[in-house]
C-alpha cells in the first residue's frame, strides 16, 4: 500500500498561505539570517525526536490557525483580561497530540509573513464543526479559496490520533444511515466511558496512512463531517482515488 506523509498535508495548507500576502520571497532572510531555514529545520526535527506526539499536534495546530485570518500565529497569541484569543477557544483547547510514521519530503516556501495582532475567540467559529455536512464544509472551504479537492486532501489529516465522544455522540442518539450498525456499536462503547473516552480515526491512529478513506468507504468515519463527504458522488469519486 502506498503511504501517505504529514508533508503531504501541509504542503496542500500552503494554498492558504498564498491568500492576501504581498512581498513574499524564497530569499526573505537571505542577508539578515542566511541560514535561517536550516535553523528552523533542525529545531523541529529535534523537538520532534524529543516528542514524536508533536508533528500532527502542529499540523492541527497550523490548520486551525490558517483556516481563520490565515497563517499569522495568531492562534498563539495570549488572552488578555480584556480579549480572549483563538488559542483559549475550546476547538483549540482540545487539539490532539498524535504520533506519525512516515518519509517526509522537502518543498520550498515563500518568506516574508508578517506576525498577526488579532486574536479573538469569537473568530474560531470559522472553524468546521464536526457536526457540518457537505455542503456546509463545501461552502466554507470555498470561502477561503479552496477546492472540493483540497477540502478532501487536507481531511485525510484525520487519519491520525483520536476524536473525543463529545464529537461524535450525537450520531449515536438517532438511526445515522452513514453510519455502519456494527462501527457505530463500536462508537456506543467508546462512549460509555464518557465525553472524553477517545477513539481512533482509524485502524492506524499512530501511521499516517490511506486507511482513513477506506474507513470512510466501509461507512466507518467517527464524525458526521468525515462520512459526510462519501454521500457526494463529486466527493466520493476523490475518496476513492486518494493514495
Amino acid at each position: 500500500m502506498v503511504k501517505a506523509n504529514l508533508i503531504g498535508v501541509v504542503l496542500l495548507m500552503e494554498v492558504i498561505l498564498r491568500f492576501g500576502v504581498d512581498g513574499l520571497s524564497m530569499q526573505y532572510y537571505m542577508m539578515s539570517c542566511p541560514f535561517a531555514d536550516l535553523i528552523i529545520k533542525n529545531t523541529v526535527n529535534n523537538a520532534l525526536q524529543a516528542d514524536p506526539t508533536l508533528a500532527a499536534a502542529l499540523v492541527r495546530m497550523h490548520f486551525h490557525d490558517c483556516f481563520i485570518e490565515g497563517c499569522d500565529g495568531s492562534v498563539l497569541i495570549d488572552s488578555t483580561k480584556d480579549n480572549t484569543a483563538e488559542k483559549d477557544s475550546p476547538a483549540n483547547l482540545s487539539l490532539r497530540e498524535m504520533l506519525f510514521s512516515g518519509q517526509g519530503v522537502h518543498y520550498e516556501i515563500a518568506k516574508g509573513r508578517k506576525d498577526g495582532r488579532r486574536s479573538k475567540i469569537e473568530d474560531t467559529i470559522n472553524l468546521p464543526f464536526p457536526t457540518f455536512n457537505a455542503s456546509e464544509l463545501i461552502r466554507q472551504f470555498g470561502q477561503r479559496g479552496l477546492t472540493a479537492q483540497d477540502m478532501v486532501a487536507l481531511s485525510g489529516a484525520h487519519t491520525l490520533g483520536v476524536s473525543r465522544c463529545a464529537s461524535f455522540k450525537s450520531r449515536l442518539s438517532n438511526v445515522d444511515p452513514t453510519l455502519d450498525s456494527d462501527f457505530a456499536k463500536t462508537l456506543s462503547k467508546t462512549c460509555s466511558a464518557g465525553d472524553n473516552a477517545e477513539q481512533p480515526f482509524d485502524a492506524t491512529r499512530n501511521t499516517f496512512d490511506n486507511f482513513y478513506f477506506y474507513a470512510l468507504q466501509r461507512k466507518s468515519g467517527v464524525l458526521f463531517s468525515d462520512q459526510t463527504l462519501y454521500k457526494v458522488q463529486e466527493l466520493e469519486t476523490l475518496l476513492t482515488t486518494m493514495p
